[in-house]
């Protein structure tokens, strides 16, 4: 390795250079006599003419020396050349955070304000949990849709482009019209409990309470505290509304479903904390805050960007071995028009 200021140069298959002297050592070893082989040609004369260090001694040289060079610049490139970058620090925090979102049929609801426009619940969640998605780098993300049950819509990842598009995917009705939070609990504790006690955490949000699956959320809480995975829980509805009625307008809570107690318990239980989000402010407040859950330190990981340059000596070898068959193409062609 040949360091420098910005990097390093290094070969990787070094021992390649071995086969470097393998062509002279070939011609050593070649018997010099060689049969001879006539042809005959009806301008014979013209090229006995010639003088015969133009014809042959000269354009021989050249052709070995083109061959050693064709031939060092390929075994060069067999010994893979790299450009080895500077370390560079990877972001790592150790956590894994898996995402449960409701989509049952209440999440249709239109108490809440995207851009100043009425929309639904589920369409604020995608809003705000988009840039949240962005913002964690370093950690493992991954999402669970819950309805009448709950489905693992992505497994624990890296890679948040992929989840924050099969988050975008998820639509109203997809998982059933009821709410299933036991469920979604014990599926996130089935696929985080062999992950460090420390580094997993499960942020649930819904609107609703808890109204099918197998699994009540008191039950999937003892089990979420027993593996040590700590929930945020998060309630997500306006507290009141006006609607149009055959008696005018009246104020009703939308969100009267929601068993806040329920949630709170759970977030308790496992470490975790309870927020309640009646706006699309407030629900973006909760999920900073959320992100500002401390990392556990491990470990830095260091990367050194590696750059192959084995095709720069390759590129040569082919350009030049070219540029040497066409020259010979081109002479020979003035010498047969120079005798025909």
């Amino acid at each position: 390795m040949y360091l420098f200021e910005n990097g390093a140069f290094e070969f990787i298959w070094l021992w390649c250079a071995l086969f470097w002297p393998l062509p002279f050592f070939a011609r050593l070893l070649t018997p010099r006599e060689r049969p001879v082989q006539a042809l005959r040609v009806p301008f014979f004369h013209r090229i006995k003419a010639l003088p015969q260090s133009r014809y042959s001694e000269h354009k021989y040289s050249k052709s070995l020396i083109v061959a050693g060079l064709v031939w060092s610049l390929i075994v060069i490139a067999a010994m893979r050349p790299q450009w080895v970058g500077n370390p560079v620090e990877l972001p790592v925090s150790g956590r894994s955070v898996m995402l449960a979102v409701d989509l049952s049929g209440s999440m249709k609801e239109t108490d809440l304000e995207l851009q100043g426009e009425a929309v639904t619940r589920l369409a604020v969640v995608k809003a705000v949990l988009r840039p949240f998605i962005e913002r964690r780098k370093g950690d493992r993300l991954g999402l669970i849709l819950f309805g009448d049950q709950a489905y693992l819509q992505t497994p624990l990842t890296f890679d948040r482009k992929t989840l924050a598009q099969m988050l975008e995917e998820a639509e109203l009705g997809l998982a059933g019209e009821r709410t299933a939070i036991g469920n979604a609990i014990g599926l996130a504790v089935k696929r985080m409990k062999d992950l460090p006690e420390s580094e997993k955490v499960l942020v649930l949000l819904t609107d609703g309470q808890n109204t099918a699956g197998e699994v009540s959320p008191e039950d999937a809480g003892r089990m979420a505290k027993a593996t040590g995975l700590r929930i945020h829980t998060i309630g997500v509805g306006a507290d009141e509304a006006w609607v149009r009625t055959y008696f005018g307008k009246q104020k009703i809570n939308p969100s009267a479903e929601l068993d806040e107690a329920m949630l709170q318990t759970l977030a308790s239980l496992t470490g975790g904390t309870y927020f309640r989000a009646r706006s699309t402010a407030e629900l973006e407040k909760i999920y900073v805050l959320i992100d500002k859950i401390e990392p556990v330190e491990i470990e830095k990981e260091l990367f050194r960007p590696r750059q192959e340059l084995f095709f720069w000596p390759l590129g040569f070898a082919v350009l030049t071995l070219g540029s040497w068959v066409l020259v010979l193409g081109l002479r020979n062609s003035q010498y047969i028009d120079k005798f025909t």
